[in-house]
């Protein structure tokens, strides 16, 4: 099968030039490539066409671009309400209080459900998760979950992937003396649950520098952040990465931006060792290990 690319918006040429020679040289052979390139002039132009519409334009934006690190995410404290709701999940863990996990029931709550979760179980919180049913509680947070919360004697109940319309929800479970951190990535109404802690970036008032993560990225987050109120790295979240990375790629949230680094080294983390559940499903599809890419 043959592609013709179509480019969609008119591009700066000098523009074009500028990122080609940086990323490609005009060191060529007779032939018209590069000696250590296996891309022809013509194929080098494309590439850098394609980025510039991307808005990518030097060579440091297009290395970010192809192999992003994880040194390059955002400090997950630039959240409004992270303070709050780390401290308050930091309390948590050290207190050994009753915590449960409310996630939707699609993959990207499923998987976020299980980042925060398993957080939470290594450090021998007595913790518990919910996910409504789909045809009988539908999306979002509901009173029967709530009402499971008080008969298990929870202290705080945190949100994943949903919540971030429960302004009634929220006021049911402040009355019954629960706690709530909501982590949410859709659209906030006009009124924000009185909660402990919101996370959204997209939140009106959240100046997060990119509100393209999915559910489980923003449950990811709270770990990150819940990791330093503990007095420990950062880094300890990374073994959930592959569990982002199916996140993103089932929710199809924007590939770009942190996503990027969040996907690139998820999948590193399941072409290397994948977990139990997921090795099952690569079985099912017969995947090999080290197979995996966006778009299985």
């Amino acid at each position: 099968m043959s592609f013709r690319w179509i480019f969609a918006n008119p591009v700066d040429g000098g523009a074009v030039d500028a990122l080609q020679e940086s990323l490609f040289g005009q060191q060529q052979n007779g032939n018209g490539a590069r000696p250590d390139s296996k891309l022809s002039p013509q194929a080098s132009n494309t590439i850098a066409r394609l980025l510039n519409l991307r808005g990518i334009t030097t060579y440091d934006q297009a290395r970010h671009f192809f192999r992003p690190e994880l040194g390059e995410l955002y400090d997950p404290f630039l959240m409004r309400d992270m303070d709050a709701a780390s401290n308050r999940l930091a309390a948590a863990a050290r207190n050994s209080e009753s915590v449960v996990v409310y996630g939707d029931y699609d993959v990207d709550g499923t998987t976020a459900t299980a980042i925060v979760y398993s957080f939470l179980k290594d450090f021998g919180v007595k913790v518990d998760y919910y996910i409504p049913h789909r045809f009988k509680e539908g999306y979002g947070i509901s009173e029967d979950g709530i009402a499971y919360a008080i008969e298990n004697k929870v202290d705080l109940i945190v949100s994943v992937d949903c919540g971030i319309t429960a302004v009634e929800e929220a006021k049911y479970a402040r009355a019954k003396g629960i706690d709530l951190i909501i982590c949410d990535h859709h659209t906030a109404g006009d009124v924000i649950p009185d909660a402990v802690a919101v996370l959204d970036p997209k939140r009106p008032d959240c100046t997060y520098p990119f509100d393209g993560l999915s559910g489980a990225g923003v449950g990811f987050k709270l770990v990150q952040a819940t990791l330093t109120k503990l007095g420990l790295q950062q880094s300890v979240a990374y073994k959930y990465l592959d569990l982002v990375a199916i996140s993103i790629a089932s929710d199809i949230v924007p590939l770009i931006d942190e996503n990027r680094i969040l996907m690139r080294e998820g999948l590193k983390l399941i072409n290397a060792s994948p977990r139990v559940g997921i090795k099952a499903l690569m079985d099912q599809i017969k995947m090999e290990i080290g197979k995996i890419s966006t778009s299985n």
